[in-house]
């Protein structure tokens, strides 16, 4: 399945164990007709891999706000650069009206722009 430029209009549930098909794994994963996808234009707080407890605290309010955005209405899936990660995950933009959703989490103070790696959240917050 091709993800770029496919419009998107799927009831997203929060990912549970087994099968993944229309689901939000954290604030920059979600599973899209049975395919991962990392959000390539943002780097949100680790869920099961929090390094403090603040970090945690901020990526599950990171992915319950991609829950709704997903489910607001249809979006598309944007290739821009490389098409897949180290992990194998499709690489996309999530975009609803030319505005990304990834860039709205960062508004929202749940997310921080992709830079081409990931930050240490725990110490991020600890400065906030």
């Amino acid at each position: 399945m091709a993800l770029s430029l496919l419009t998107l209009a799927a009831a997203f549930t929060l990912c549970a164990e087994g099968p993944r098909t229309n689901c939000v794994v954290d604030g920059d994963t979600l599973w899209v007709n049975g395919e991962k996808v990392r959000l390539a234009d943002i780097n949100a707080p680790e869920t099961d891999q929090a390094g403090c407890p603040a970090e945690r605290a901020l990526g599950e309010q990171a992915k319950r706000r991609l829950l709704v955005l997903v489910n607001a209405g249809p979006f598309a899936l944007e290739a821009e650069g490389r098409a897949t990660d180290r992990y194998g995950r499709a690489l996309r933009v999530a975009r609803r009206g030319g505005r990304s959703l990834g860039e709205q989490l960062v508004r929202e103070g749940l997310a921080e722009p992709w830079r081409g790696r990931r930050s240490d959240w725990c110490v991020l917050l600890a400065a906030r």
